[in-house]
Parts: structure tokens; C-alpha cells; sequence
């Protein structure tokens, strides 16, 4: 099975940044275990329910790093506004 090129990566994670797709790459981890780690990020339950084996080896690596740039981009929300000059002086 050929590893993950940097164009597979760019195609199954929107939003990854280059070092991320790096580390991604640098696992040493085909598609499939690319679309494994994002099956038991979206819903881990129905892998569960199948009975199969949690998360291990380059897929659970996958999974590390594929939830740190989900926790990454649910903090980068939108900015609260600047309190104006006359709210901060009141």
C-alpha cells in the first residue's frame, strides 16, 4: 500500500497547515488509515459497536494529530471586539 502523498492529505484534511500535513505524512500512514483515524474522530461509537479494536499504532498517531488541529481551529472562533476607548474608561 503506497504512503500518503502530500496531495492525499490536502484532499481528506481541509484546513491542515504544512507542518501538520508533515507530521501527517511522516507517519508512514496509507489513505486507509487516513480515512480510518477520521472515521473514529467523526463517530467512534459505530467502530466501537462493530466490535473493532481501538485506535492503535500509526492510525492512533493519526488520530492525535488530526484532533489537535480540530481543537487548533475550534479556538481560532471569531475575535471578540476591541472594547472601544470610552466603554474601558467607565
Amino acid at each position: 500500500m503506497p504512503h500518503l502523498s502530500r496531495d492525499d492529505v490536502t484532499k481528506a484534511v481541509s484546513g491542515a497547515d504544512d507542518v501538520t500535513i508533515a507530521q501527517i505524512i511522516g507517519t508512514g500512514a496509507t489513505v486507509e488509515e487516513l480515512a480510518e483515524a477520521q472515521a473514529w474522530l467523526a463517530n467512534d461509537e459505530p467502530l466501537i459497536n462493530d466490535l473493532r479494536p481501538l485506535a492503535h499504532g500509526r492510525v492512533r498517531e493519526l488520530v492525535d494529530i488530526l484532533s489537535e488541529l480540530e481543537q487548533d481551529g475550534d479556538e481560532e472562533g471569531p475575535a471578540s471586539p476591541a472594547p472601544s476607548p470610552q466603554s474601558a474608561s467607565q
